[in-house]
């Protein structure tokens, strides 16, 4: 067989690693340990020039499937991983034909559930990580998609200004429509319940989940946080046609959930006292989209609302009022007077603790205590130094923090 390579532009060295090895045999040299959850297939990570691979063996014609989904699941701007290849054609070097592997980009600074839910793990911890998945699974049905095999194992986690988000991981089973039908994604959330609340006993079992987490309650409670979010984003709102400010009032709740609002639609019978309006919600990603024209910052939709508010309050108090000074102009000045600092600032070697973003938002939280014990506000360069020395250090580093021991399976 001819080894084919099917790759979005990204390193030419992938071409040379060793396909004519079966994956679970390639040299240690050529890998990384990162944290991983179980699967149902070996996976591999490896380093290229500063950039980290997941490597997926894959039965069949799944790889080319599953790629074709992300790429299509990355136009869409939906919260999955990044296909990068898809190699099959392999054969082993006394000719034995090896199966397809799928590539995509490691997401920096991820973490899979089992290095989450553990025995150490805060209740409050686990409510914020069922909001990041119930959020995830709306994201993916408003867009269309159909996982069919919603799961903790096939989701990653990434910090968000005290928050997590949600990414999928597996698109193997997962089906692309125009739009899903009402029985469509009640399959998924009945898929989600039981592989859900699976995971969660199989850690209880094993003594590794925190005793406040109930499997039962816990897999219950991501259906009824999607239910509420999908009725908030998708139900019509019936008002009179004078009380155009409840119109308003809906299109800023959306928008701090993170959505924007591409058109309403308003229906009326003649005569009546009231008017059906609904709102079409596209793209989620309404602040962090807001920060990224003003500042280039590309993070996560908690950490963009918690910076904006930072730069907020910082044109208040630069700006002097009358003062016409456009928004792009503050947003710039407010990059290399406050944020830029901070950064630079931590260490080298502490950098890579958490992302960029997430440091920024917990000197914010740390700035607050600190003004709050003082009585008066101690200031970025005080709070950040205090920030270094007595949280950051003591900080794992999660790109490399193994947590609890990860099972596998070849299948």
């Amino acid at each position: 067989m001819v080894l084919q390579v099917t790759a979005a532009p990204d390193d030419p060295d992938l071409l040379f690693l060793p396909w004519d090895v079966p994956l679970e045999d390639w040299p240690a040299d050529r890998l990384v340990t990162l944290p991983r959850g179980i699967s149902r297939h070996v996976v591999r990570f490896v380093r290229l020039h500063g950039r980290v691979y997941a490597v997926k063996e894959v039965h069949g014609r799944l790889a080319r499937r599953e790629y074709g989904l992300l790429r299509d699941l990355d136009r869409l701007g939906a919260p999955a991983v990044d296909a990068v290849a898809v190699v099959d054609g392999r054969t082993s070097r006394t000719g034995e034909e090896l199966e397809p592997a799928l590539v995509t980009r490691h997401l920096q600074f991820s973490l899979p559930y089992r290095a989450l839910f553990s025995s150490t793990l805060r209740p409050d911890t686990a409510s914020r990580l069922l909001d990041a998945l119930s959020l995830l699974l709306v994201r993916l049905h408003l867009t269309g998609f159909a996982w069919n095999d919603c799961s903790l194992s096939n989701t990653l986690f990434r910090r968000d200004a005290g928050a997590f988000a949600a990414y999928l991981v597996d698109a193997e089973t997962g089906e692309l429509h125009p739009t899903l039908s009402r029985g469509q994604r009640e399959y998924d959330l009945d898929l989600a319940r039981t592989n859900i609340y699976g995971e969660l006993a199989d850690l209880e079992a094993g003594g590794m989940l925190h005793e406040s987490v109930d499997a039962v309650h816990t897999a219950e409670a991501v259906v009824r946080r999607y239910q509420r979010l999908w009725d908030e984003l998708t139900e019509p709102l019936e008002v009179s046609p004078g009380s155009r400010y409840l119109v308003d009032a809906q299109i800023r709740r959306l928008n701090d959930l993170g959505f924007d609002v591409a058109e309403l639609e308003v229906v009326g019978e003649p005569g009546a006292s009231t008017i059906r309006v609904q709102p079409k919600v596209v793209d989620a990603g309404h602040h962090s989209r807001r920060l990224l024209r003003l500042t280039g910052l590309d993070v996560e939709e908690n950490q963009a609302r918690r910076l904006l508010n930072d730069l907020d309050t910082y044109r208040a108090a630069a700006v002097m009022p009358g003062t016409d000074v456009d928004e792009e102009t503050v947003a710039r000045h407010w990059l290399a007077d406050v944020f830029e600092p901070v950064i630079e600032r931590i260490p080298p070697e502490l950098r890579g603790r958490l992302e960029p973003a997430e440091i920024f938002h917990e000197v914010l939280v740390h700035r607050w205590f600190l003004s709050e014990a003082a009585g008066h506000d101690v200031g970025m360069d005080a709070a950040t130094a205090s920030y270094v020395e007595n949280v950051l250090k003591f900080r794992p580093d999660e790109r490399a923090i193994l947590g609890t021991p990860m099972r596998r399976s070849t299948d």
